[in-house]
C-alpha cells in the first residue's frame, strides 16, 4: 500500500516538474522584436515602427525621448505604457513565440487616438 502511494508521489512529482515554469515559459518571448503602432481613430500620427527588447518577461526600448514600460506574462499576454512628452497611452494583446497582435488607446495633447498594433519576431 505504501509502495503505491510512494510511486503515485513520485509520477505526480515528475509530472509537475516536466511542467514550464513561469519564468522558463516567460523567457520564450525573449529577444528582440519589431512594433507597429497604428492609429485607427484620433488626430495622432498614422504609424510608428519601434524596435524592442523582451527580457524576463520586461520591456525594454532605449530608442530615445519614448519610454515603454510593461510586462509580458507566461502566456503570452502582454500589457504596455508608453509615454513621450505630452503623449501617453496604454496596449494589450498577446504574443506568440515569433508574432503578437494588440489593441492600443492614449493622448497626445489634447486628442484622444486609439489603435492597434502588431509585433514580430527579430532574429
Amino acid at each position: 500500500m505504501i509502495s503505491r502511494f510512494f510511486r503515485a508521489g513520485v509520477l505526480a512529482f515528475l509530472f509537475v516538474a516536466a511542467l514550464p515554469g513561469h519564468a522558463s515559459a516567460q523567457r520564450m518571448f525573449d529577444g528582440n522584436w519589431s512594433v507597429l503602432i497604428v492609429t485607427q481613430r484620433g488626430d495622432c500620427d498614422r504609424a510608428y515602427r519601434y524596435g524592442i527588447a523582451i527580457s524576463g518577461g520586461r520591456v525594454i526600448y532605449e530608442g530615445g525621448i519614448v519610454n515603454f514600460t510593461g510586462r509580458v506574462a507566461a502566456n503570452g499576454a502582454v500589457n504596455v505604457r508608453v509615454t513621450a512628452s505630452n503623449a501617453a497611452a496604454t496596449g494589450s494583446g498577446r504574443l506568440t513565440r515569433n508574432a503578437g497582435e494588440g489593441r492600443w488607446s492614449g493622448r497626445s495633447g489634447n486628442s484622444q487616438c486609439a489603435g492597434y498594433w502588431t509585433a514580430e519576431r527579430r532574429g
